[in-house]
Protein backbone atom coordinates (compact mmCIF):
# COMPACT_ATOMS: atom_id res chain seq x y z
CA UNK A 1 0.00 0.00 0.00
CA UNK A 2 1.63 3.39 -0.92
CA UNK A 3 2.40 5.91 1.81
CA UNK A 4 0.20 8.77 1.12
CA UNK A 5 0.69 10.67 4.18
CA UNK A 6 1.41 14.69 3.73
CA UNK A 7 2.27 15.45 7.36
CA UNK A 8 4.71 13.95 9.81
CA UNK A 9 2.08 13.73 12.22
CA UNK A 10 0.75 11.98 15.36
CA UNK A 11 -1.04 8.25 15.61
CA UNK A 12 -4.54 8.21 16.79
CA UNK A 13 -3.30 6.76 20.16
CA UNK A 14 -0.24 8.81 20.59
CA UNK A 15 -2.29 11.33 23.12
CA UNK A 16 -3.09 8.32 25.18
CA UNK A 17 0.46 6.36 25.20
CA UNK A 18 2.69 8.98 25.21
CA UNK A 19 0.07 11.15 27.34
CA UNK A 20 1.06 12.52 30.92
CA UNK A 21 -0.90 9.63 32.55
CA UNK A 22 1.70 7.08 30.45
CA UNK A 23 5.15 8.49 30.64
CA UNK A 24 5.55 7.45 34.25
CA UNK A 25 4.67 4.05 33.53
CA UNK A 26 6.97 4.63 30.00
CA UNK A 27 9.80 6.19 32.25
CA UNK A 28 9.86 3.27 34.73
CA UNK A 29 10.47 1.41 31.44
CA UNK A 30 12.94 3.01 30.06
CA UNK A 31 15.04 2.73 33.38
CA UNK A 32 14.37 -1.08 33.42
CA UNK A 33 15.54 -1.64 30.04
CA UNK A 34 18.61 0.82 30.45
CA UNK A 35 19.31 -1.02 33.74
CA UNK A 36 19.39 -4.75 32.15
CA UNK A 37 21.23 -3.31 29.10
CA UNK A 38 23.61 -2.28 31.65
CA UNK A 39 24.29 -6.09 32.57
CA UNK A 40 24.52 -7.44 29.39
CA UNK A 41 21.33 -8.29 28.17
CA UNK A 42 20.55 -8.32 24.65
CA UNK A 43 18.45 -6.28 23.21
CA UNK A 44 15.81 -7.67 22.00
CA UNK A 45 15.14 -10.06 24.78
CA UNK A 46 14.96 -7.19 27.35
CA UNK A 47 12.81 -5.05 25.49
CA UNK A 48 10.39 -8.26 25.31
CA UNK A 49 10.45 -8.34 28.98
CA UNK A 50 10.24 -5.13 29.99
CA UNK A 51 7.35 -4.49 27.65
CA UNK A 52 5.81 -7.36 28.69
CA UNK A 53 5.95 -6.47 32.22
CA UNK A 54 4.39 -3.14 32.15
CA UNK A 55 2.18 -4.30 28.74
CA UNK A 56 3.50 -1.73 26.27
CA UNK A 57 2.04 -1.78 22.63
CA UNK A 58 4.76 -1.84 20.43
CA UNK A 59 4.68 1.94 19.33
CA UNK A 60 5.41 2.43 23.05
CA UNK A 61 8.01 -0.20 22.96
CA UNK A 62 9.79 1.64 19.98
CA UNK A 63 9.53 4.57 22.22
CA UNK A 64 11.08 3.01 25.03
CA UNK A 65 14.00 1.17 23.33
CA UNK A 66 15.48 4.76 21.31
CA UNK A 67 15.20 6.55 24.83
CA UNK A 68 17.46 4.12 26.83
CA UNK A 69 20.98 2.87 26.98
CA UNK A 70 23.38 1.46 28.98
CA UNK A 71 25.26 2.89 31.64
CA UNK A 72 28.94 2.95 29.85
CA UNK A 73 27.09 4.32 26.66
CA UNK A 74 25.56 7.00 28.41
CA UNK A 75 29.08 8.14 30.30
CA UNK A 76 30.55 7.75 27.12
CA UNK A 77 28.15 10.07 24.80
CA UNK A 78 27.89 12.15 27.40
CA UNK A 79 32.05 12.98 27.28
CA UNK A 80 32.53 13.37 23.85
CA UNK A 81 29.23 15.75 23.30
CA UNK A 82 30.23 19.46 22.86
CA UNK A 83 28.01 22.32 23.74
CA UNK A 84 29.17 24.90 21.87
CA UNK A 85 27.96 25.59 18.05
CA UNK A 86 29.38 28.79 17.26
CA UNK A 87 32.57 28.11 14.52
CA UNK A 88 31.46 24.45 14.11
CA UNK A 89 31.79 22.69 10.99
CA UNK A 90 29.50 19.92 11.26
CA UNK A 91 28.64 16.20 9.60
CA UNK A 92 25.01 15.82 9.43
CA UNK A 93 23.36 12.80 9.63
CA UNK A 94 20.42 13.58 7.24
CA UNK A 95 17.41 11.23 7.34
CA UNK A 96 18.08 11.44 11.16
CA UNK A 97 17.82 14.83 12.52
CA UNK A 98 15.10 15.90 9.38
CA UNK A 99 12.36 13.36 10.04
CA UNK A 100 12.86 14.56 14.25
CA UNK A 101 12.41 18.10 12.77
CA UNK A 102 9.22 17.36 10.86
CA UNK A 103 7.94 15.61 13.30
CA UNK A 104 8.37 18.19 15.96
CA UNK A 105 6.31 20.63 13.38
CA UNK A 106 4.14 18.06 12.24
CA UNK A 107 2.69 17.07 15.58
CA UNK A 108 4.44 14.02 15.87
CA UNK A 109 5.29 12.67 19.15
CA UNK A 110 9.23 13.59 19.83
CA UNK A 111 11.06 11.29 22.91
CA UNK A 112 13.51 12.67 25.09
CA UNK A 113 15.74 9.70 25.68
CA UNK A 114 18.43 9.24 28.35
CA UNK A 115 20.97 10.61 26.88
CA UNK A 116 19.56 13.77 26.69
CA UNK A 117 18.78 13.47 22.99
CA UNK A 118 15.57 13.78 21.14
CA UNK A 119 14.17 11.19 18.94
CA UNK A 120 11.27 10.81 16.59
CA UNK A 121 8.95 7.29 15.93
CA UNK A 122 8.93 7.52 12.28
CA UNK A 123 11.65 5.71 10.87
CA UNK A 124 12.02 5.77 7.04
CA UNK A 125 12.21 1.89 6.24
CA UNK A 126 13.79 2.01 3.07
CA UNK A 127 11.37 5.09 1.70
CA UNK A 128 11.35 8.68 2.30
CA UNK A 129 8.35 10.59 1.45
CA UNK A 130 8.40 14.51 1.38
CA UNK A 131 6.00 16.08 3.71
CA UNK A 132 4.60 19.37 4.24
CA UNK A 133 6.92 20.01 7.18
CA UNK A 134 9.91 19.47 5.22
CA UNK A 135 10.32 23.09 3.65
CA UNK A 136 9.57 24.54 7.03
CA UNK A 137 12.19 22.10 8.74
CA UNK A 138 15.33 22.82 6.49
CA UNK A 139 14.20 26.35 6.68
CA UNK A 140 14.31 26.29 10.25
CA UNK A 141 17.36 25.22 10.84
CA UNK A 142 19.14 27.57 8.18
CA UNK A 143 17.90 30.24 10.02
CA UNK A 144 18.90 28.91 13.31
CA UNK A 145 22.57 27.59 12.18
CA UNK A 146 22.97 31.24 10.52
CA UNK A 147 22.26 32.86 13.55
CA UNK A 148 24.32 30.53 15.51
CA UNK A 149 26.93 30.67 13.49
CA UNK A 150 27.18 27.38 12.43
CA UNK A 151 28.89 26.36 9.21
CA UNK A 152 29.38 25.02 6.91
CA UNK A 153 27.82 21.74 7.23
CA UNK A 154 27.92 18.81 5.55
CA UNK A 155 24.60 16.93 4.86
CA UNK A 156 24.69 12.97 4.08
CA UNK A 157 22.12 10.72 2.82
CA UNK A 158 21.45 6.95 2.44
CA UNK A 159 21.70 6.35 -1.06
CA UNK A 160 19.39 3.09 -0.58
CA UNK A 161 16.65 5.08 0.67
CA UNK A 162 14.26 6.40 -2.07
CA UNK A 163 14.12 10.22 -3.10
CA UNK A 164 17.69 10.36 -1.21
CA UNK A 165 18.47 12.47 -4.02
CA UNK A 166 15.74 14.95 -4.22
CA UNK A 167 15.99 15.74 -0.93
CA UNK A 168 19.85 16.01 -1.01
CA UNK A 169 18.83 18.60 -3.95
CA UNK A 170 16.34 20.43 -1.72
CA UNK A 171 18.84 20.70 1.50
CA UNK A 172 21.26 22.33 -1.36
CA UNK A 173 18.75 24.80 -2.14
CA UNK A 174 17.38 25.65 1.37
CA UNK A 175 21.35 26.72 1.79
CA UNK A 176 23.85 26.98 -1.07
CA UNK A 177 26.75 26.98 1.68
CA UNK A 178 25.44 23.46 2.87
CA UNK A 179 26.84 20.47 0.70
CA UNK A 180 24.48 16.98 0.52
CA UNK A 181 25.78 14.27 -0.38
CA UNK A 182 23.92 10.50 -0.92
CA UNK A 183 26.35 7.59 0.11
CA UNK A 184 25.72 3.99 0.52
CA UNK A 185 26.49 4.35 4.58
CA UNK A 186 26.19 7.69 6.27
CA UNK A 187 26.94 5.70 9.65
CA UNK A 188 30.58 4.30 8.50
CA UNK A 189 31.24 8.20 7.28
CA UNK A 190 29.89 10.01 10.63
CA UNK A 191 32.41 7.62 12.93
CA UNK A 192 35.55 8.12 11.17
CA UNK A 193 37.69 11.27 12.54
CA UNK A 194 36.43 14.19 11.35
CA UNK A 195 34.09 17.41 11.68
CA UNK A 196 31.34 16.82 15.18
CA UNK A 197 28.40 14.67 14.13
CA UNK A 198 24.64 15.49 14.46
CA UNK A 199 23.05 12.52 14.78
CA UNK A 200 20.73 10.78 17.21
CA UNK A 201 21.09 7.19 16.29
CA UNK A 202 22.68 5.37 19.01
CA UNK A 203 25.03 3.00 16.69
CA UNK A 204 26.70 6.29 15.76
CA UNK A 205 26.52 8.05 19.07
CA UNK A 206 28.65 4.65 20.37
CA UNK A 207 31.21 5.12 18.14
CA UNK A 208 31.68 8.45 16.73
CA UNK A 209 33.65 11.53 17.92
CA UNK A 210 32.50 14.60 18.91
CA UNK A 211 28.83 15.11 18.79
CA UNK A 212 26.22 17.68 19.00
CA UNK A 213 22.96 17.26 20.41
CA UNK A 214 21.38 19.51 17.85
CA UNK A 215 17.72 18.43 17.33
CA UNK A 216 16.83 18.73 20.59
CA UNK A 217 18.69 22.01 20.60
CA UNK A 218 16.27 23.25 17.56
CA UNK A 219 12.96 21.83 18.62
CA UNK A 220 13.11 23.52 22.26
CA UNK A 221 14.36 26.74 20.64
CA UNK A 222 12.48 26.88 17.48
CA UNK A 223 9.24 24.50 18.19
CA UNK A 224 8.41 25.07 21.50
CA UNK A 225 5.11 23.49 21.38
CA UNK A 226 6.37 20.69 20.17
CA UNK A 227 4.40 16.94 21.52
CA UNK A 228 7.78 16.14 23.43
CA UNK A 229 7.51 12.92 25.81
CA UNK A 230 10.66 13.21 27.84
CA UNK A 231 11.00 9.37 29.14
CA UNK A 232 14.62 10.38 30.77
Amino acid sequence: MPDTRTHRGPGPQDPYWFGNEARGKLRQAVADLSWLLSRGYAGASALKLVGDRYRLVERQRVGVLRSACSDEALRERIARRIDTLSGQCLRIDGFNLILTLESALGGGVVVGGRDGCFRDLAGVHGTYRRVEETRPALELASRWLEEWAVGPCAWLLDAPVSNSGRLASMIRETNPTWTADVVADPDAVLMMPGDPVVTADARILNHCGAWVNLARRLVETAVPEAFVADLA
